[in-house]
């Protein structure tokens, strides 16, 4: 097997992504609610391949790094800054408190174990899930002065402490949160009743919610009706008709009709009498129930076949911005057009009424284009999918974040700076905000954001794995199982703190209360974990700003393991 080795290390571009390839397969392998997840999975992977004492150029690690940090910053911008106002302060300055306890945690675990300042990098990273900070820790160390075989053995011991606190520190977030924290805050039948209350409260009762909103984006349903129910024992007008839904609080319209044979679009006078064909469109679920009303359900292809827009549109007009979703599904250029989804920071929001809207969300309108096209500049910026990425932003955004990054100034003979990773991450909030005040320039497509994402990080972390592997084992043998029980104490005793702070101390309620513990740890993980022990999407309400905020505090705070310990 000598020639596979050796083909492996002149070659090095194949184990890197044969480490990508092996860590994703792995890391989507389930047993029960056990999942090792892509990054801890390639970072195993990296460890073992590593083992052939392969030699991987550095920049590749730095090079997919920066992607990674600058798309983070470039998706939560708008919701980052939007917490330095109104009820996200409140939000951001939980993130900040729960940062902190996050490092004084792995602080004082630290010097209880006597770690030295690699261990304690790589325990923060891992039990706190703060993998960003890997990058900030590690550009850190190399700027400090200090004898080189220290700083080597600091960096060789990071990936190593991190690899065996990370797994836990993903796994048994999303359990505690979800099975645990329920019940440190009086239990899961309490927190579910005040979800609901929640939910409830959010519903001002004006006009029928949509049920579906509050799990899944389900499509609007456009459907053929042969005119002869009770609605149509006398001829009526498109107006009459969709006043006559209106009045029972349901949001269906005329899209489409067949009158006599001939296909026309609908007006406000257009008349429909029985054995006409109507096309309504409407969600699914309110729309079941009409066959009696309205007559029999037929198909009609022809009738059917026109064009109808699905389109995301991010909330950037001054006037919604603080509209409630109530009070926007009544503006008169709401007419005709449904909202099939509403996302904040890529997550479903629960579709209630007296949710406020906020810079930054993105609805989903469906109607006709005509319709659309109307609401759309009333609500901010309709983002067309698009496969262009600008190339300009994304270049100078982070060259100019490296540059700024790399500045530094000398305290006391001691350079200081954000770092390279610090300066990308910075970048990337500024332009990400930027871009959604002013979105006719820096597009960067979402699924293009997903591969920097989930492909920098773990490009990132497969070639530490790969440079790391020979030093790994060792490392693992000096520090041993303990550090693996020491890295779930500190996991658990960091988020009970926080879920104590955020109820007691914020007064956040239950659901929000695990949202915010959730997103100040960036656990991603959690919330989906959290949302599905609740059924209910309202703890996303908590876990927005916290996990925009935390994308750079709990990545900086990293700072605070490296200063004390």
């Amino acid at each position: 097997m000598d020639w596979i080795t050796d083909l492996l290390r002149q070659n090095p571009v194949i184990p890197i992504f044969l480490t990508i390839g092996i860590g994703f397969l792995l890391g989507k392998l389930k047993y029960k609610s056990f999942t090792l997840g892509p990054v801890a999975a390639t970072l195993i992977v990296g460890v073992v391949i590593g083992q052939l004492d392969l030699n991987i150029p550095q920049i590749v690690k730095t090079i997919f790094f920066m992607l990674f940090l600058f798309s983070i910053g470039y998706s939560v911008g708008p919701q980052f800054f939007r917490s330095f106002r109104g009820d996200g302060l409140k939000q951001l300055a939980f993130a900040v408190v729960g940062a902190l306890v996050c490092a004084s945690t792995v602080i004082l675990a630290s010097k209880l174990m006597g770690y030295d300042t690699g261990v304690a990098l790589g325990l923060f990273a891992g039990s706190q899930t703060a993998s960003a900070s890997l990058g900030l820790s590690a550009d850190t160390v190399r700027e400090l002065s200090m004898d080189p075989a220290v700083k080597t053995r600091i960096l060789d011991m990071i990936p190593t402490a991190y690899a065996v606190t990370y797994i836990f520190g993903t796994i048994g977030s999303a359990w505690f949160l979800s099975n645990v924290g329920p019940m440190l805050l009086g239990g899961m039948k309490k927190v579910k009743a005040e979800t609901e209350a929640i939910e409830k409260a959010m519903d001002d009762g004006a006009e029928k919610i949509d049920p579906s909103l509050i799990v899944a984006d389900t499509p609007v349903s456009y459907r053929v009706y042969r005119a002869g129910g009770e609605l149509f024992d006398k001829p009526r007008t498109v107006a009459e008709i969709e006043k006559y839904f209106a009045d029972r609080n349901e949001r269906i319209f005329v899209e489409r009709l067949r009158i006599k044979g001939r296909i026309t679009d609908p007006t406000p006078d257009t008349l429909v009498q029985s054995g006409d064909l109507v096309v309504l469109s409407a969600r699914s679920e309110v729309i079941v129930d009409e066959p009696v009303l309205l007559g029999k359900e037929v198909a009609d292809h022809e009738l059917l076949n026109f064009g109808a827009e699905n389109l995301p549109v991010t909330v950037s007009g001054k006037g919604v911005d603080g509209m409630t979703f109530g009070q926007l599904r009544r503006q008169p250029y709401m007419k005709g057009v449904l909202v099939s989804k509403i996302t904040r920071n890529n997550m479903s929001l629960p579709g209630r009424n007296n949710l406020i809207l906020e810079r930054g969300d993105v609805l989903t309108l469906s109607g006709s284009p005509r319709n659309v096209a109307i609401a759309s500049k009333q609500i901010g910026f309709a983002d067309r999918q698009s496969i262009s990425t600008d190339m300009v932003l994304l270049g100078f955004g982070i060259a100019l974040g490296c540059f700024i990054g790399a500045l530094a100034i000398h305290i006391g003979g001691v350079p200081v700076s954000l770092s390279t990773s610090g300066g990308v991450l910075l970048a990337g909030l500024f332009f990400g905000w930027l871009r959604n005040r002013r979105p006719t320039f820096g597009n960067i497509p979402q699924p293009v954001v997903w591969i920097f994402d989930n492909m920098g990080l773990n490009m990132f972390v497969a070639v530490v794995g790969l440079s790391s592997g020979p030093k790994f084992v060792a490392g693992l043998h000096e520090v041993g199982f303990t550090l693996f029980i020491v890295g779930i104490l500190a996991t658990l005793l960091a988020l009970t703190i926080n879920i104590f702070i955020a109820r007691k101390i914020f007064r956040f309620s239950a659901p929000e209360t695990l949202g915010c513990v959730a997103g100040a740890r960036c656990g991603v993980a959690s919330i989906g974990a959290i949302q599905d022990a609740l059924e209910s999407t309202v703890p996303v309400l908590g876990y927005t700003v916290t996990y925009a905020a935390a994308n750079l505090i709990l990545v900086f705070s990293s700072l605070l393991v490296l200063a004390f310990v």
